[in-house]
Parts: C-alpha cells; structure tokens; sequence
C-alpha cells in the first residue's frame, strides 16, 4: 500500500503512538506521521504509508490551519495548560483590545521557539533539557500568520481563534505572545489542527474508523494517492521516448509535454502512461538554450 491515510488523532495519543497503531492494523512496516502533535493535542495528522513516507516533508513543509483556545492571566512553565502556573496577572477583558491584539500577529513575525520541543540545540532536545529543569537561549525563527481571527469571545478569560500560519509555527507561543502584548499574560489550553496541505479535519478519520475499514476490506476508502497530495505542484507528462530514462531516474531534456514551466520550479512528473514517476526541478541548460527536469525524489 502506498499512500496517505488522514488520520483525525485524538487527545492522549502521542504522533509516535499513532504511527505504531497504523503500522499494526495495516501490518506494513513503512508509516511515518507529517508533523508532530502533542498529546493534549488533537486534529489532522496526515500517516505517510509506503512509498508516501518519501512525501512527509512535502507534506509538513506546506501551510496548517489550527483552531485553540486561549486563557489568559496566567502563564506556565510549557506555555499551555500541562504546565505549572509561574505568574498570575489581572484581567482587563476589554474584547476590542483583545482583537487589536490578535490580529497584530497576523503577517511575518519573529518566534521564539519553547523549551518544551523538539528542535535540538547543540545535539539535545530542548523538552529533554527542559524536563531537567535547565534553560537555553533560543534564536527567534521567522513564521508567518497568514491569517488569524478570533471565532469567539469567552468572558472572564479565554478566547478561541482560528490561525492560518507557515511550518514551524508554534500556537502555545503565539498564544503567549498574544497575553504578553495585552499585559496580562497568556496560554494554550485547547488545540486542534483542522487542516495540514490538502488534508482537512471533516475528511479524517479517527484509529478505531480505520481499523474498522481494515476489518471490512474497504482500507482503500482511507488512502490518499500520492498524486492527490502534491497537489499545489504543476504536473510534467513524458512522452514514451523518455519512459525509460524517467524510470531510471535521468535527466529528461526533450521529451516532456509540458512548457509552461520555469528554471527553479518544483513539478511532480508522469510517464507516458500516466503513473507518478516523482519530484522534478527545472533547471536551465545555458549551453544548449533549453529546459530539463532533474529528479529530487523518486516514487517509483
């Protein structure tokens, strides 16, 4: 089987523990999740299945939307609510203040990654450090919030927002952030991916749906082609002369049907029979004044 299997993952699960729960009812050694969400955490978990594992990073590199509940006047020691309180703070819940506030983050803005992750500084984990109740200063990483909003006001103390925002963006920091700019602090107590690339959170289904699929001989109802995922590239067909260079992993200079591509473009490309050969780049053959296609990973 090879493909992907929109996974809604539930509270309590970590992405390792969804992974070994796939691997077991599909009996298929090669599953590997898109991006990791914590065990509070719930929503779209993409399952990477065969020849798809090549596909995670394409898959996590692309945008996520979230839904999360912000409380405010306090902040804690993981930025969410499975953290001890630090500091208490007065609320003023002046509701536009607040949406000021929010969609202030909304475009390009400078992130300080929290010590409860898995980015690695000089070769350790920082939850790893952090459970040893050590701290490391972090460089601030650029994310984009392509949009936020706030679904709804929930007096005394918490709100629920919607985010649109680039990889690598970290919702119990923005939320945080958010208390740290209405000055009476911030953290993430509910979070629920709706959407990671094409996979939205009403088309998933949850481990005991999918094995129940299994169980039934209608596994294939869950699987995602791999083409289907790729789907924010432009597709290249060969023509039959370059089936056997393509298959063999070469450069295709002529024989593709495809021109309205440019040098530096990502495309995923098929064989004159129209099965997904894999990831090309377009690249500029100066010398010879034409266009190629030069494999980056292969799907066959």
């Amino acid at each position: 089987m090879n493909g992907i299997i929109n996974i809604r993952k539930e509270k309590g699960y970590t992405s390792h523990d969804v992974v070994a729960v796939v691997r077991r009812i599909l009996k298929q050694k090669k599953v590997g999740h898109t991006g990791t969400l914590d065990p509070d955490a719930e929503g779209v978990l993409p399952i990477c299945v065969g020849k798809a594992t090549k596909l995670a990073d394409y898959i996590m590199n692309s945008g996520k939307t979230y839904q999360a509940e912000i409380t405010f006047g306090a902040e804690t020691t993981t930025q969410d609510s499975s953290g001890d309180i630090i500091k208490c703070y007065n609320i003023d819940f002046d509701e536009e203040k607040i949406r000021k506030a929010v969609e202030s983050f909304k475009g390009e803005y400078m992130q300080i990654p929290p010590m409860y992750s898995a980015i690695k500084v000089n070769g350790k984990k920082l939850y790893e450090l952090a459970r040893k109740g050590q701290t490391v200063e972090r460089k601030a990483r650029k994310v984009k919030i392509y949009d936020i909003k706030i679904d709804k006001f929930l007096p005394p103390d918490k709100i629920i927002i919607t985010v649109d925002c680039s990889k690598g963006t970290y919702i119990r920091t923005l939320s945080e952030d958010i208390g740290k700019i209405l000055g009476f602090g911030g953290y993430m107590s509910y979070l629920c991916r709706t959407r990671s690339s094409a996979f939205k959170i009403e088309n998933s289904i949850t481990l005991s749906e999918l094995e129940k699929l299994c169980e039934d001989g209608k596994i294939s109802q869950a699987v995602m082609k791999m083409e289907d995922a790729l789907f924010e590239y432009k597709k290249v067909h060969a023509e039959n002369k370059a089936d056997k260079l393509m298959h063999n992993g070469g450069k295709i200079y002529d024989y593709f049907l495809d021109e309205n591509i440019t040098a530096g473009e990502t495309v995923v490309a098929f064989d004159s029979k129209n099965q997904l050969n894999g990831i090309y780049i377009v690249e500029n053959d100066k010398e010879k004044d034409r266009k190629y296609i030069k494999p980056v990973t292969i799907l066959l």
